[in-house]
C-alpha cells in the first residue's frame, strides 16, 4: 500500500507495536494516547513463544531478555500435592529451544516504546478520544486536549485502547460483558527468602474450582534492574472485591489461609500488613464478529479481551500488530487490509476465546463437580504424547484451530 496517514489510538502493547512495524514501512503514523506520559502499572505478565517470536520479529527480544525471567513451563497442583497441570513448551519436540518470559508491564512497555523512538512519528499524549467517524476516503478522530476540542483526519484508524475500549464500530460488537470473577495482585522483591519460587515456570495452586493461588517470576523494571520481582494472583468473585477492601476484612484469617494451601509462600504474604497492598484486577469477554470495518480497524484486548487464564493477553496484541503490518503490506486498499487480516487472525482469535470460555469455569467458579472432572481429566491428557503437545501448543499462543 501507499504511504498512509494512519492514527494508533492507545499506547499500550498492540498499539506501541503496531506504530514501530508501520513507521517501519514508511507510513506516517501518530500514536494517540490518553494519559499525558507514557507510565505503565500493572501486575506481571506471561509472554508465550508465539509472543517472543514477535517482539524477535520487532528486533526487540535481546532488550526484553534484559529485563524478562525465563519462563519453561506451567504447573499446577491442588492440596494434596497431586500436579493437575503439567505444562512444557519442551513438548512442543520441535528441535529448538521455545520459552516464554515472565515481565513486568512497565518493562515490556519500555521496551517497546524504545523501538518505536528508533523510528519517525508522531505522539499525542493527554488526548481524551471521544469518537472515531469514518466517510469512504477518510478516518476522523475528535477529541480533547487541554480543554479544548479537535479533530483530526487520517487515512485510517487503528483502535489499541484496551478492554474497556468505547471507541469500537458498534457495529462490529457481538458481544461485551466483564467476567464474573477477578483476581488480587501484587508484586514484591524475589529474595532469597523466595528462593523456591524462583524458578522458570508459571506455578498455581488450587482447591476446588473456586481457589486458584499463582506466583509468576516477573523479572525486573529498567529502573531498578538488580532487583527481581514476582508477582501473587489470588483468584475471587469480582462481586467479593469490595469486601476484600472493607476496614472489616479479615486480613490474617486470608494470610493463614494461603500459608496453609501453600508453604513456601508464607515469607511474601508474612510481611503484609493490610489487604491494600493487594490491587484488583477484573476482565472482560469481548467478542467482534470482525475486526475491521472501512478504515477502521480494532487490535488487542480492545478487539478480543478474555480471560488471563490462557496468559494471552499480550501475546495476542504483539500476533495482532504482527498480521496487521503484513496486511498492510500486502494489501491495496483497506478493505483488501481487513480481508487479509481477518484471514489470518480469524482462526487463533475464535479459538483462543472459546478455549477461554471453556477452560475459566474449571479454575474460577463455583459451579459443583467441575474441579473433580479437571482434576481426572487434566493428569489423563498429560500422559497422552498426542494431547500433551497439543496442550503446550495452546499455551504457547500459536493455535490457530482445534485440531
Amino acid at each position: 500500500m501507499n504511504k498512509q496517514r494512519i492514527a494508533i489510538i492507545g499506547a499500550g502493547t498492540a498499539g506501541l507495536a503496531s506504530a514501530t512495524l508501520l513507521s517501519r514501512q514508511g507510513h506516517d503514523v501518530t500514536l494517540i494516547e490518553r494519559a499525558s506520559e507514557l507510565t505503565t502499572v500493572g501486575a506481571g505478565i506471561l509472554l508465550q513463544p508465539s509472543g517472543v517470536e514477535v517482539l524477535a520479529e520487532i528486533g526487540s527480544l535481546d532488550h526484553m531478555l534484559e529485563y524478562g525471567h525465563r519462563v519453561e513451563a506451567l504447573y499446577g497442583w491442588i492440596p494434596s500435592g497431586r500436579a493437575i497441570m503439567q505444562v512444557q513448551y519442551s513438548h512442543l519436540n520441535e528441535g529448538r529451544e521455545l520459552f516464554g518470559l515472565g515481565v513486568h508491564r512497565s518493562a515490556l512497555c519500555h521496551v517497546l516504546d524504545t523501538a518505536l523512538s528508533g523510528v519517525t512519528h508522531q505522539r499525542w499524549f493527554g488526548c481524551e478520544v471521544s469518537a472515531v467517524t469514518q466517510n469512504g476516503k477518510a478516518s476522523t478522530v475528535q477529541f480533547r486536549k487541554d480543554g479544548q476540542d479537535h479533530s483530526e483526519t487520517f487515512d485510517a484508524v487503528i483502535i489499541a485502547n484496551g478492554s474497556s475500549s468505547q471507541l469500537r464500530p458498534s457495529s462490529l460488537v457481538k458481544y461485551d460483558r466483564q467476567y464474573p470473577w477477578g483476581a488480587m495482585w501484587l508484586i514484591r522483591p524475589l529474595t532469597e527468602k523466595l528462593s523456591s519460587l524462583n524458578k522458570p515456570h508459571l506455578q498455581q495452586k488450587y482447591a476446588g474450582s473456586s481457589v486458584m493461588l499463582g506466583i509468576l517470576p516477573t523479572g525486573c523494571i529498567p529502573d531498578a534492574t538488580e532487583t527481581p520481582l514476582v508477582s501473587l494472583f489470588w483468584s475471587l468473585p469480582v462481586a467479593s472485591i469490595p469486601d476484600w477492601q472493607a476496614e472489616r476484612f479479615d486480613f490474617s484469617a486470608w494470610k493463614s489461609r494461603v500459608e496453609a494451601l501453600w508453604p513456601e509462600v508464607s515469607p511474601l504474604v508474612r510481611e503484609l500488613k493490610s489487604s491494600s497492598e493487594l490491587l484488583p484486577a477484573t476482565y472482560r469477554d469481548v467478542i467482534l464478529s470482525h475486526w475491521g470495518i472501512g478504515r477502521v480497524g480494532v487490535i488487542g484486548d480492545a478487539a478480543h479481551a478474555m480471560s488471563p487464564q490462557l496468559g494471552q493477553g499480550s501475546n495476542m496484541a504483539l500476533l495482532d500488530a504482527s498480521a496487521l503490518t503484513r496486511s498492510v503490506e500486502a494489501s491495496d486498499d483497506w478493505e483488501g487490509v481487513w480481508h487479509n487480516f481477518n484471514k489470518e487472525r480469524s482462526g487463533s482469535i475464535r479459538f483462543y476465546q472459546r478455549m477461554s470460555r471453556l477452560l475459566t469455569p474449571l479454575f474460577q467458579s463455583n459451579i459443583p463437580g467441575v474441579a473433580m472432572m479437571r482434576d481426572i481429566a487434566l493428569p489423563v491428557s498429560h500422559g497422552i504424547p498426542w494431547l500433551r503437545r497439543h496442550m503446550a501448543e495452546t499455551v504457547s499462543g500459536r493455535k490457530k484451530k482445534w485440531l
